[in-house]
């Protein structure tokens, strides 16, 4: 098991309840590729640096979780069908 850090950026112009749903979706996503979750992290409103999609800023979330070398994949190839995604990374932390 390997440890992954998940930068998700959520639309801003969703209401609380849509992205906790998002939020909810991906730890979901996280969890049916065989990972778990160690730190859900807290959403926090940020501009961006660029304009995504004509918006300017956007719910950034560091989502910490556990899972094998194969699942970062499954979860990217979901994660760009999602809505509300703006965009994500998945890096693996480092030794």
């Amino acid at each position: 098991m390997n440890n992954y850090e998940l930068t998700l950026i959520v639309s801003a112009s969703v209401d609380d309840e849509a992205r906790n749903a998002c939020l909810e979706q991906v730890k979901g996503l996280i969890e049916k590729n065989g990972g778990s979750v160690t730190d859900p992290g807290t959403p926090e409103k940020k501009r961006l640096a660029y304009d995504i999609q004509k918006m300017n800023e956007g719910w950034y979330c560091f989502i910490k979780f556990q899972a094998g070398p194969e699942a970062p994949a499954g979860i990217e190839k979901q994660l760009r069908i999602t809505n509300n995604v703006l965009r994500f990374l998945i890096v693996r932390e480092g030794e």
